[in-house]
């Protein structure tokens, strides 16, 4: 039967034989794509009289929306909180590489830096669409450097700052501009940080909080001025305490505002978080886990020294030291090992395991009606995997970016 192309002449590509994780279940149906954008097949049948041109079987594939990364510090022997000449082409370059990890979007993150290398990276890091030269760009992720110096982490203790009687303005001359942030970690013990919290959610930019000796009290007051993220639970906060659990205690606090929920990143890479403290997190609040790698530039490259900012890393084994102590410094785990090894701790069904790499970004970033999901209408940015989640292929708006070659299946 011939299309009827009455609506738009792109062509209909309808994807067979796979399970499509929609309403949070694997669902045996076709997904239709036109346009880079998913198609409602009866739309198509009953108001268009169309149907595919062409026809892809995916052989009992699951298809799954793409993976969205909101920290990753490079890759590659790229990193993003360097100021290089070449740093375009450096950004380009981990954008396409991690399209084979199932990533079609991200936001380039930088750990605590000077103000000149903010002044300089941040005009280079633009939101872009993602397509065949990589995956798509959501805006930068600022990591301090408004944080705790008790909890820096591998972030460089000179280079911390603290909120001043200019507070947001002291943060703007930081960064010298917000144009293109998406998400900025502080730590809300700091003075004046609610003042802060307020003018960036004013802004659309999400506040996480992080690298911080807060009590409870102080995250969920955090909370209430608009922080919606926990940046790596566990890792550079204060340990769970039983009569004050800190910012953990935000997964089930009682004084989070109505209709808001409070997500929380976690590096599920079997080096930064015992499986038991990831189960305990997942079982108290499914809803808001977010997977995140915490990529440096020395994941996809062989042991040895490498860079985060302004310190020098060493990678041994999956382990990333400050090198010379035994302070871990970012991951260089990918993303879909981070998805398997989460389901794998946890036990939890493949569909938790897979939106808490999609669906669970996409609304933290508040994108979820174009990204992190197959529903009608979103942007055809998916995935196909094998049933033990081994990406098979990634697709951008509708158009195959990379795909497993044959012989390495």
């Amino acid at each position: 039967m011939p299309s009827n192309k009455s609506v738009s002449d792109a062509p209909i590509v309808q994807f067979t034989n796979c399970r499509i994780l929609r309403d949070h279940q694997l669902q045996r149906e076709d997904l239709w794509v036109r346009e880079g954008k998913i198609l409602n097949p009866e739309k198509l049948f009953f108001d268009e009289k169309g149907s595919a041109d062409v026809q892809l079987d995916c052989k009992d594939s699951i298809i799954a929306p793409g993976f969205i990364d909101v920290q990753i510090n490079g890759g590659f022997g790229v990193d993003f909180s360097l100021a290089t000449d070449d740093f375009k082409s450096g950004i380009d370059l981990v954008s396409q590489k991690i399209l084979s990890h199932g990533v079609t979007s991200f936001c380039p993150t930088l750990v605590t830096s000077p103000p000149s290398v903010y002044h300089q990276v941040l005009p280079q890091i633009s939101v872009r669409n993602g397509g065949a030269h990589g995956a798509g760009i959501l805006g930068a992720h600022l990591e301090g450097p408004f944080i705790s110096k008790e909890k820096k982490g591998a972030h460089p203790e000179h280079c911390l700052r603290t909120f001043e009687a200019g507070a947001f303005q002291d943060l703007l001359a930081t960064y010298g501009s917000l144009d293109g942030v998406q998400i900025v970690t502080l730590a809300p013990e700091m003075r004046r940080s609610s003042e802060v919290i307020q003018e960036l959610t004013k802004r659309g930019i999400c506040v996480s909080l992080g690298h911080s000796v807060a009590n409870l009290s102080q995250a969920e007051e955090a909370v209430q001025h608009g922080a919606t993220f926990i940046t790596h639970l566990f890792n550079a906060m204060l340990p769970f305490h039983h009569r004050d659990p800190g910012i953990v205690g935000l997964l089930t606090s009682d004084k989070i505002p109505a209709g808001r929920r409070v997500f929380y990143g976690m590096i599920s890479d079997g080096i930064h978080t015992n499986p038991a403290a990831l189960r305990i997190a997942h079982r108290a609040h499914p809803k808001g886990l977010v997977l995140v790698t915490d990529a440096i530039a020395g994941m996809g490259l062989a042991p040895g020294r490498h860079t985060l900012g302004q310190q020098v890393v060493e990678i041994d084994g999956l382990n990333t030291y400050i090198a010379g102590t035994k302070t871990l410094s970012g991951s260089v785990a990918t993303m879909d090992t981070c998805v398997r090894h989460f389901q794998e701790a946890t036990g939890c069904s493949v569909e938790t395991a897979l939106e808490a790499a999609s669906l669970h970004p996409a609304q933290l970033l508040g994108i979820e009606h174009k990204k992190g999901t197959l529903n009608y209408g979103s942007d055809a940015d998916f995935l196909m995997l094998n049933d033990s989640l081994y990406v098979q292929a990634t697709y951008i708006a509708g158009e195959e970016v990379w795909r497993q070659d044959v012989l390495g299946m």
